[in-house]
């Protein structure tokens, strides 16, 4: 969504129960959503391919079908909102569209800080500019290379369909319980672990989260006021550094003796090792990764501590297997005594 797209509340806010249709809904970011529009006394749909183990409430209706290849589900459904966790090529909006058209209702689509252009200092905020799709493919599969830009299509997508009055959100990292990622986990169950604990430097690149929970109640707070417009969905502002983040999680849960351990960036971002590492974000620090969150708070976003989105990582990782794609100790343990 361009900037200068009109932004306001269509209707007041308001708690009257809403017929609520999210795309996704299952595990993570659309979970966080289903469950707190559920625990506000919302009527909840979720639309997905039924695949992912949830354990969300039996009240909660479940659509099965495919986004990209079959919708029938959504035939004949009307509703008052629909809020799309899972929009990633221009398609997945194109057909939703033209599955729902009006019976959409209230569109709100998350999308990602990914999607701007790299800010020309921190502190950035709304008016940043949206990556450019150029002579990419809107539909691209999605990397790490393309998310960015299929994000920022998917936006334009659905300003063009759903209309103006639409809401984007534009999370940062998302955290807690649930994380498909596994990408804050890793760095939990590692410092839980204790010992020498390697980190990729720069140790001073900005972080920024937002707690998985505290997204799901911002985008239920908007969805209820019909908000128009994008706002970013970042829980910390101005951001931490990396090492500060992983001290304040070794501070909570690792053992006495640990020490964090800067590793020196390779001179190649194509090495192998560096992949290992969930939140690297290369050998410089980027602004993206540390914009404003001041629209967010004005609109009411509320945050939880680093400490309780850890702590809910904790009871929700518990004691399963370490990842066959995490770094192993052997490994970590060559990286270290090089």
């Amino acid at each position: 969504m361009d900037s200068r797209a009109s932004e306001q509340l269509i209707r007041p806010y308001s708690r009257s129960s809403m017929k609520i249709l999210v795309i996704g809904g299952s595990s993570f970011v659309g979970r966080a959503i289903a469950r707190a529009a559920l625990e506000a006394g919302h009527e909840v749909a979720v639309f997905n391919r039924g695949l992912t183990p949830t354990d969300l409430p039996g009240e909660v209706t479940r659509l099965v079908g495919d986004r990209q290849s079959n919708l029938s589900a959504l035939d004949g459904l009307s509703f008052d909102a629909t809020i799309d966790a899972i929009a990633y090529q221009r398609r997945d909006v194109e057909m939703l569209h033209q599955v729902l058209g009006e019976r959409a209702g209230y569109y709100l689509q998350i999308s990602s800080i990914s999607a701007y252009q790299n800010p020309a200092k921190d502190g950035a905020d709304e008016s940043t500019p949206l990556l450019e799709l150029g002579d990419s493919d809107p539909n691209a599969p999605v990397t790490a290379a393309t998310y960015g830009v299929l994000k920022a299509e998917c936006e334009r997508a659905a300003e063009e369909l759903f209309g103006p009055q639409i809401g984007i959100v534009r999370p940062t990292y998302v955290i807690g319980a649930h994380d498909k990622t596994m990408r804050v986990p890793y760095w939990v169950a590692r410092l839980q672990r204790g010992g020498r604990v390697a980190f990729p430097g720069p140790a001073q690149n900005s972080l920024q989260w937002i707690d998985a929970r505290d997204l799901g109640e911002f985008t239920l707070r908007l969805t209820e006021r019909a908000f128009a417009g994008a706002v970013n969905a970042i829980g910390i502002s101005p951001a931490l550094c990396f090492h500060e983040t992983l001290e304040r999680i070794a501070a909570q849960v690792s053992p006495e003796g640990t020490t964090l351990e800067e590793l020196t960036a390779p001179p190649h971002v194509d090495s192998t090792w560096y992949q290992k590492f969930p939140l690297w974000s290369g050998t410089e620090t980027s602004t993206v990764m540390n914009m404003s969150n001041a629209k967010a708070v004005s609109l009411g976003l509320t945050t939880r501590s680093l400490e309780a989105s850890v702590d809910d990582t904790l009871s929700w990782f518990g004691d399963r297997q370490w990842p066959a794609h995490w770094l192993g100790p052997a490994e970590e343990t060559t990286l270290l005594d090089r």
